[in-house]
Parts: structure tokens; sequence; C-alpha cells
């Protein structure tokens, strides 16, 4: 029998998909208000907050609250650097296991 491959290692805090997302979206701009993630990916307040603590917890993101112009305060998100290189082993994990589902190996 011939041995499997290891299968890459998915984060599982990024790997849910509005996680995902998330990091999908912070990871092409320097920071994004808290309202352009909950509108961008359609979900209530509770949610994005929900899910924006994990990220913090593991400590993929910093949020920082700013009053802009007298308004009242807007929360604002960043990846970490370890949130930017968690996210792109992230991809990268998910490459491999797309490149093992293309080529898949046969047992015999």
């Amino acid at each position: 029998m011939t041995p499997q491959p290891a299968l890459p290692q998915l984060d599982p805090v990024i790997h849910e998909p509005n996680r995902l997302q998330i990091c999908g979206i912070l990871a092409q701009v320097d920071e994004a208000e808290f309202g352009l993630l909950r509108d961008t990916l359609g979900i209530a307040d509770s949610v994005t907050s929900k899910h924006l603590k994990a990220l913090e917890v593991a400590g993929y993101i910093r949020t920082v609250k700013r009053r802009l112009d007298g308004a009242r305060p807007r929360t604002w998100v960043r990846l970490t650097r370890s949130g930017r290189a968690a996210f792109a082993a992230h991809l990268g994990a998910l490459q491999q296991l797309a490149a093992l589902a293309a080529y898949p190996t046969t047992s015999r």
C-alpha cells in the first residue's frame, strides 16, 4: 500500500467562511471599517463582532476605535503581521488540498 501524503493543515480559526472572507478583504487593504466588513458579508453587527473577536483572540487582527469629525466612533480593523502570515499559510494549504483533489492518487 502506498503511503498517503500528509494533508495540508488548515487553520481552524480562519477556515470558517465568514472569517475567511474577512481575512480576504483585510489582506487587500491596510485597514477596513467595521461597517464595510459587515455590509460586504451581508451579516448582522453581532455576527461580525463575534467573528472579529475570534480573529482578535487568535492575534490575527487588531481593532481600533476612531472618531472622525465629531461623529460617533467607528471601529477599524487590520490584519496583524501574524494574521497576514496565517492567512497566507491557510491559502497555501487550500491550494495544496485542491491540487491533491485535482490529481488523486490511486491505491492498488
